[in-house]
């Protein structure tokens, strides 16, 4: 299965969600790192990634070609994260025919009704648990 994790300013997010893929699924998954900035790409990329790439039309490009979309919420926000997140890179993420799942973080004045505010580390454990896991059985 491909996986796009799309995150920008310093990659955080994005770089948990990808060790933790790799640990628990190794190369069953093939990771793309899309930052929205080269240090979100780099640090992506450190955490394990299979491929990376920067900036808007990359985004635009990959987004079609994986099976999922992962990041925060931000990535649907245009203008998010301080403004590296385009409308032209929302319309190819909302677009593609990809899974999206999105964790419920971000710092722009969106508030998801309904989630528990958790921490990143147990985001990203019912992320594994609740979609990946369950995304692969259906592979095998």
């Amino acid at each position: 299965m491909r996986m796009a994790v799309i995150d920008g300013q310093g990659g955080g997010i994005g770089t948990t969600i990808i060790k933790k893929l790799k640990e628990s699924y190794g190369e069953r998954i093939e990771v793309w790192a899309l930052g929205t900035n080269a240090i979100a790409t780099a640090q992506m990329m450190k955490s394990g990634a299979n491929r990376g790439a920067t900036g808007e039309n990359a985004i635009r490009h990959c987004a079609g070609q994986v099976a999922v979309i992962c990041g925060p919420i931000s990535i649907m926000v245009a203008h998010a994260m301080m403004g590296e997140v385009t409308p032209s890179m929302v319309q190819a993420i909302g677009a593609s025919p990809a899974l999206k799942l999105l964790l419920p973080l971000t710092q722009e004045p969106v508030a998801v009704v309904g989630t528990v505010r958790e921490p990143l580390p147990h985001l990203v454990e019912k992320l594994l648990r609740d979609h990946i896991a369950p995304l692969l059985k259906n592979e095998d």
